[in-house]
């Protein structure tokens, strides 16, 4: 069998089982392994000997994934998803929304500011963007309500606020995107940070502007404040702002790996939590509990997506691709924006992880191919899940915020909401491909 075309029946068929919603794991290991069997078993030009296609197989299969489970940096994927658990439970990242609720409650929109900033905040913790927009939906959505906020923007403004999660470090697909393509996770961190606040300060400009033209939408919170209250507010995130330190200041400086910071924090996280009386036994526990059932579906995951990977590289589909886009001497930007496209039709349908592990055989070899820096492409790639994350009609955060709120709110008026939200984001995305120095510019200066 043509190797070229087994490559790609197997890219494709993925693809289905993805839109069918078979789960992620099983859609990329199943057709991995039944394809490089079949590519063993059926060489060109020869007759097909199943037994022999199993032998020369089952090495490449099992070799893949024990090399993959012995990877080092692997270990930060468990303990920043612990962190985030902790930092849930002890209440840190809350205490970021409410410091900002306190000191914008007199500001037009400023409870749907305060939510956006408190997922900035989260995600600087947490890394996960579905995690904090179904965390802070349950607690900004309904207060929004309560004041009397429309509909759209306090279901909105969590959802979109959630994004954040992918670029802002610690950030899950960025750990994915560095182990999968070799890059360092340290780099890919700092590379997504400047983007991150941009994409923050895009996402309230729209508040703003949306207040300011439907001054109904946003209501001004009534709010009494005693002398002091702001600043015992501002205290109260000292917990979020040490975290936030360690991982950013100590992965830039120098001072510690990626992998020490994650696992500085968690231990920092379990500490401040037992010192304010947050985090007893059932929490702590509990927090374990919810960190090994994330990681194993994550691990499960990524197993399938190394098989499909070696696999993919097997059959010459990347070269050939390569080969095809110069024969139509098609200039760069023209195949970043096919790439982006891609992304975007794929984000409509699929969840951020399988996107990113279904894609990075194809596109990784063909932006390297190009000659372009592979850290500003992650932050490209980490750009284009976030908005997937709030594309109809899959949306995933929008799903999330609409089983917090429950049936009052039907799930395309939070669409009609983020509509809104969506030009910034193509406006921002439009300025990270124009100027990749706004996602190098730590990076390059990281010591």
């Amino acid at each position: 069998m043509d190797p070229l075309l087994l490559g790609l029946g197997g890219f494709f068929a993925v693809l289905i089982l993805l839109i069918a919603r078979v789960p992620i794991a099983f859609s990329l290991g199943s057709v991995a392994v039944v394809c490089t069997i079949a590519y063993y078993s059926w060489p060109v030009g020869g007759e097909i000997d199943l037994i022999r296609g199993w032998r020369a197989a089952a090495p490449v299969l099992t070799s893949n994934t024990y090399d993959f489970v012995h990877s080092f940096e692997l270990i930060m994927l468990p303990l920043f998803i612990a962190l985030s658990h902790l930092a849930f439970h002890t209440g840190i990242t809350t205490d970021i929304y409410y410091a900002m609720r306190v000191w914008l409650a007199r500001v037009p929109g400023g409870l749907a500011i305060a939510s956006i900033m408190g997922c900035g905040g989260f995600s600087a913790i947490t890394g996960s963007s579905v995690a904090c927009a179904a965390a802070m939906g349950r607690i900004c959505t309904p207060e929004m309500l309560r004041y009397g906020y429309g509909r759209r923007l306090a279901t909105s403004s969590v959802a979109v606020g959630g994004t954040l999660g992918s670029l802002i470090p610690p950030s899950v697909p960025f750990i994915l995107y560095g182990i999968f393509t070799e890059q360092s996770v340290s780099k890919l961190f700092m590379a997504g940070l400047l983007p991150g606040l941009i994409s923050l300060v895009a996402f309230i400009i729209v508040v703003l502007i949306w207040v300011k033209f439907n001054p109904a939408e946003a209501p001004v919170v009534e709010m009494e404040l005693k002398r002091g209250d702001r600043r015992r507010a501002a205290l109260r995130t000292w917990p979020a702002v040490t975290l936030f330190g360690i991982i950013i200041f100590g992965i830039f400086g120098g001072f510690f790996t990626t992998t020490e910071a994650a696992a500085i924090s968690v231990v920092v996280a379990t500490i401040i939590g037992v010192l304010l009386k947050r985090l007893d036994l059932a929490s702590f526990i509990n927090s374990l509990r919810e960190t090994a059932y994330q990681t194993a579906m994550i691990f499960l995951i990524a197993f399938g997506a190394k098989i499909f990977v070696s696999f993919i590289s097997l059959t010459g589909v990347a070269p050939w691709l390569i080969a095809e886009l110069q024969d139509a001497n098609l200039a760069n930007w023209m195949i970043i924006g096919l790439i982006t496209l891609a992304f975007i039709l794929l984000g409509m349908f699929l969840d951020p992880i399988g996107i990113l592990l279904l894609t990075l055989p194809i596109t990784v070899p063909l932006i390297e191919g190009m000659g372009y820096n592979l850290i500003w492409f992650g932050v490209i790639v980490v750009k284009l899940l976030e908005i997937g994350l709030i594309t109809p009609p899959v949306g995933l955060n929008a799903f999330v915020v609409k089983s917090v709120v429950g049936r009052d709110i039907p799930v395309h008026t939070i669409f009609a909401g983020i509509s809104r939200f969506l030009i910034a984001e193509i406006i921002v995305l439009g300025l990270l491909l124009a100027f990749p120095i706004l996602s190098l510019i730590l990076p390059n200066t990281m010591l």
